[in-house]
Formats: structure tokens, sequence, C-alpha cells
């Protein structure tokens, strides 16, 4: 039941979690020295947007690098203009110098390529490292927590028995790493997508890129990232009407990252592109405050201890190093429930010691006969195929107890849409008829 998506939909959670208060809204920004950046760096992000955009008027500049005109673009563009790197086309009487239009000199042109070729990065100003690791730890996701009546409904869709909900529920409430390990088809990814609703039901703050060491790191990702809207209703910076928070900051929904065979040992770090000279940050770093499923452990382009080795530091002690090509090391907070799905059994994979660093072990088993039954009738009444007790007495029978077969969460929801295949290529009605069941059963079992 694995699916390959990053993202999932939001869902609304109907329960309530005992939370603490958010703590973090980022502030509003008066001055250059509030942004934390250097006044020649900020310059020459303006040079380079002008340098891409053409003529552009100070309000527009100031919506591109998400910052507020007055006291900080209009000093920016101030210093620009004395040292004669951009020059004022057209203004529009009345309407302040935000309404001015600003094109690039030639000697700001000279400029602007010197600076892209040390960065290309032309976006929402970055900010520094400190205020984004600030903001994680006060954003901590351990502040969510839930109990018994809570998981039953997070996981209502779903039909286990209740020593899984039994040790589901303090694994989540753990905020460290769960491993989740069973036989294919019985919703080891259906449980990691039903926790990451109760995940997206919150919300956050996240730059749209990190400062450090004269270096760029992107952060908002709109793949793995899904806005939320501002508590007041609204997604606007307020560049207009002064600034109501730091618009470098976009809200939301605490992230759920979902990654597979595509994983590598590089990809867990900073990806430094050679072309554009700036970062991306890698997976973990874009789950902080959520979580990161790692679907189908085992069958990534990195040995499964490789990755563990990799993450025995940032799992016990919650923070992570990332590597700059400049050599230097940097260190970011590592507040992500990490997950791991395997339909592999865990000594295929990891020793007893690396076990033992994964907090929480829980096994998927297959479903027992009445829990199957109970899967079979919910999948039923979804696809509007007619039910009967007696056509799923001739399926268990024909074709799992004589040919010894055993059951899977994910065979009802696959035979169903057999079933509902044929019945439309022969015009009959969709029920769990012996000679629909066969044709069903026939066209979706391999003998392996």
């Amino acid at each position: 039941m694995s699916d390959q998506a990053n993202t999932i939909p939001v869902v609304p959670v109907t329960f309530t979690c005992r939370s603490i208060p958010g703590q973090f809204i980022p502030p509003p920004i008066s001055r250059v020295e509030d942004t934390g950046l250097g006044l020649l760096w900020l310059q020459d992000l303006v040079l380079k947007v002008l340098y891409f955009q053409g003529y552009m008027t100070g309000l527009k500049i100031a919506e591109a690098i998400s910052l507020p005109f007055a006291g900080t673009v209009d000093q920016i563009l101030e210093g620009l203009k004395r040292d004669k790197m951009i020059e004022v086309r057209t203004s529009q009487m009345g309407l302040g110098e935000s309404a001015y239009l600003y094109a690039i000199t030639g000697a700001g042109i000279i400029r602007a390529r010197e600076a892209l070729d040390r960065c290309q990065y032309a976006g929402p100003a970055p900010v520094p490292l400190e205020a984004y690791n600030e903001s994680v730890r006060m954003q901590s996701r351990e502040r969510i927590h839930v109990n018994n009546k809570n998981m039953h409904q997070v996981l209502s869709d779903l039909t286990f028995g209740e020593s899984t909900f039994q040790k589901l529920g303090p694994a989540v409430n753990s905020g460290t790493s769960i491993f989740i390990y069973g036989a294919p088809g019985n919703g080891k990814t259906s449980v990691a997508r039903s926790i990451g609703k109760l995940i997206l039901a919150q919300t956050m703050y996240i730059p749209y890129a990190i400062y450090c060491d004269g270096q760029v790191i992107t952060l908002f990702d709109s793949v793995n990232h899904q806005l939320a809207p501002e508590e007041d209703g609204s997604n606007t910076n307020g560049l207009r009407g002064g600034a109501r928070k730091d618009a470098r900051w976009v809200r939301i929904h605490r992230p759920f990252i979902m990654v597979g065979g595509e994983l590598t040992l590089a990809g867990l770090d900073l990806v430094f592109d050679d072309t554009l000279k700036y970062y991306e940050a890698p997976f973990q770093v874009k789950a902080n405050g959520g979580i990161l499923l790692i679907d189908d452990f085992g069958r990534q382009q990195v040995r499964p201890r490789d990755l563990l080795n990799r993450w025995i530091v940032p799992l016990e002690n919650r923070i992570d190093y990332l590597s700059l090509h400049t050599g230097r090391k940097i260190e970011v907070p590592f507040d992500v429930l990490v997950m791991f799905s395997t339909n592999l059994p865990p000594k295929d994979l990891v020793d007893e010691a690396f076990l033992r660093r994964l907090r929480h072990k829980i096994e998927i088993g297959d479903p027992s006969y009445d829990e199957y039954r109970e899967i079979f009738k919910k999948v039923a009444a979804n696809k509007k195929v007619t039910y009967s007790d007696e056509g799923l007495a001739y399926l268990l029978q024909e074709w799992y107890i004589k040919p010894e077969r055993k059951l899977r969460a994910s065979h009802p929801r696959d035979i169903c849409d057999q079933i509902l295949d044929i019945a439309q290529y022969l015009a009959v009605e969709p029920v769990m008829s012996k000679e629909l069941i066969d044709k069903a059963a026939e066209s979706y079992f391999v003998e392996l």
C-alpha cells in the first residue's frame, strides 16, 4: 500500500490534541539591521533581481526580496543610487518613492554579474542560520501528544488489532523514530500517512531561504511544503501598509515528507548546485517540525547500515551537522519524527545494535479473518460492490485456505477493483458472486 507521492492532502482532523500554543511569530522588520544581513549583500541581491527583471518599481523590488520598502528597501536603493548602480527612470507623483521606476545602470550590470558569478540566487532575502535554528527550537514538534482516543480517530479508516494502537500512540508521542515492518500490503505506508494527517493539522513558520557564511540554502519547497493561511486569514506580507511580520518567513502545514528508493547519502547533506552556486536543504531539514518517512527501507541506493550510521548522532542528540563546500560544518536542529517502513525482515537489514537506536519497533502483521472481513466490508461499501458473507466465505475457502495463501490488508481493495473492472466489461452488477470472485482472483493472484 505504498504511495510514492511526497505529500498528502490536508485533511481536517476533528480530535483535540494536548499542545502548547506556538511561541514563534516572525518579528516585523523596520530597518536594514533587523534582517541580520549585510547592506552590501542586500544591495547585490537587489541588483541581481533588477538584472533579471529589468525595470521595477520600489514596491515590486520589495515584494521580490520579501522585505518592507519603508526603512529597509528604500535605504538599500538609496545606497545604490548614490553609487550610480541604479537610476530612477520615471515616477508617479503623489504615490511616494515606492512607486518610482528603477533601472540598473552599466556599472550596476557589471556588479550584478560579479555577484551572479558568486551566487545566482535572486529571490526572497534569506534569514540567518541562527534565526532559523531558534525558530525550530521554539516550534518543536515534541509539543504534539495523542491518546488512545486520538489514535483511533486518526486511524479510523484502517483496521488493526488493539495491540497495534497501543504501540503506535506512544511511538508518536516519543517524537524520535519509529520502525514499522511487516509483509507487503498490510498498511504500513497507510499508517504513516494517517499519522501525517495529525501532523498536517498544525502549522509552523519556515523561511524561504537560510544565510550562512555568505552562502544561501533554499528551504521552502512547494512540492514538499503546503502553504497555510495566516491566522488573520491572509497570506499577504504587509509590504504596502507596514510589515505585520517578517515576510521572509512563510506559514506552512507541518511537513510530511516521504522518500523511497531515490534516497542517497548525498541527498542527506546540503546539495550544492555548481551552476546556480547555492544550496538546497536536504530532506531531513525540510522535514524539521514534522515527519520524514523512509518508505521501502532497505531498497535505497544506500545500504541500511550506512544510512543509520549517518543518523546515529541526529537521532540521539537531536542535532544534525551539514557540510558547506568550503569545508565548514554547520549545526541545525534535528526535530523530525523519522519513520522507517519496510517489507524486509529486520534481521536482514541491520543488527541488534542498530535496532536498539530505533526507539519504537512496530510490526504490522497479517489481518485475522475477522479483521479481513471488516476491511472487505468497508472497501466494498466505499467502492459500491455489493457485499455478501457467502461470497467472502467462498473467497476465503477457495483462494486462501486451499492454496494456503496469507491474508493481506490490501487484497480487499484490489479484489474489489478487479470485480468492478470485470463487471463493467460483462455489463453486470458488481456483486460478490462465485463467478466474479473466481474471475477476479484468477487475474489478480500469482503463484510465486
